[in-house]
């Protein structure tokens, strides 16, 4: 009976023995398998997915992620992948300028996966080619300047306000009461210059006819097929379609996609689950 009690506690110390003796040995061929069990994981990466999600208003690291995708040499091809509404002009304009001086050293795909709309649209024009999902919203080429006016609300909790300015415009736009003629006017202008800036440049990067701007802007959103007829894109089909033209464009034998840090993934995620709404009152395009 002891000898049927001891037979268990033998075969695991058995077990037990062997490891500590061949330990290295066993740690060796957990090496191996490692290694050409993930070896597709361990090669360089050769292509290169950034992505403009959300609302466009600080793009520093969008602009970072772009400049490292420009510098590094293994990195021979870039997919921007696009899902944003737009936002403010002047960092749309910075993405545009950095996504145009990327595709000048080696081939950029942007590829609208839900929205490339207003300021998203104006990031992806200078891309080699662009690719959108067939449910995308492409275009809304205009530009927007709006502030809520609290005028009565002000009146009504006995609110007024003393104001000191030099300068005829220094407090156009402001939300405390009706703007003038004159400061609408000088709204109107530079609206209308931010829109100027906008459409050339979508004109001249996708070779449209800026003579005849309201069959491209006028801030309309197009779905998919649409924006194909009228060249807002190159391509419809699916993220496998543009990571495949990227592929194509950068004439690599085998292609490695850049993954993204796993820790670096489910931060992002927290940190977008604790952001509150913005609310931004001047310079949207729209």
């Amino acid at each position: 009976m002891l000898d049927l009690l001891k037979k268990p506690f033998i075969w695991i110390g058995a077990v037990l023995g062997y490891i500590q003796n061949h330990f290295k040995a066993m740690l060796f061929i957990l090496l191996l398998v490692l290694i050409f069990g993930s070896q597709e994981e361990l090669k360089n990466p050769n292509l290169a997915i950034i992505k403009i999600e959300g609302e466009i208003l600080n793009v520093e690291e969008i602009l970072d992620n772009i400049d490292k995708a420009d510098k590094d040499e293994k990195i021979k091809g870039v997919l921007l992948h696009v899902d944003s509404p737009g936002g403010a002009l002047a960092p749309s304009i910075e993405l545009s300028m950095a996504v145009k001086r990327l595709a000048e050293h080696k081939p950029v795909v942007a590829y609208a996966a839900g929205s490339m709309t207003s300021g998203s649209y104006y990031a992806s024009i200078w891309a080699n080619h662009i690719v959108a999902n067939p449910g995308a919203f492409v275009g809304s080429i205009g530009v927007l300047f709006q502030a809520p006016n609290v005028a009565e609300l002000a009146k009504k909790l006995g609110i007024s306000e003393q104001i000191i300015t030099a300068g005829d415009y220094k407090q156009m736009g402001t939300f405390t009461r009706e703007w003038t003629p004159k400061e609408r006017g000088a709204l109107k202008e530079l609206i209308d210059d931010a829109y100027t800036l906008f459409i050339t440049d979508v004109a001249t990067a996708r070779g449209l006819n800026l003579a005849k701007p309201n069959e491209f802007a006028n801030a309309q959103v197009f779905i998919a097929h649409k924006a194909l007829n009228i060249h807002l894109i190159d391509e419809i089909g699916s993220i496998k379609d543009a990571k495949n033209r990227v592929e194509e464009l950068a004439q690599i034998k085998t292609a490695v996609w850049e993954k993204p840090d796993k820790m670096d993934k489910w931060l992002k995620k927290l940190e977008s689950s604790s952001k509150l709404p913005i609310f931004n009152l001047m310079g949207y395009l729209k």
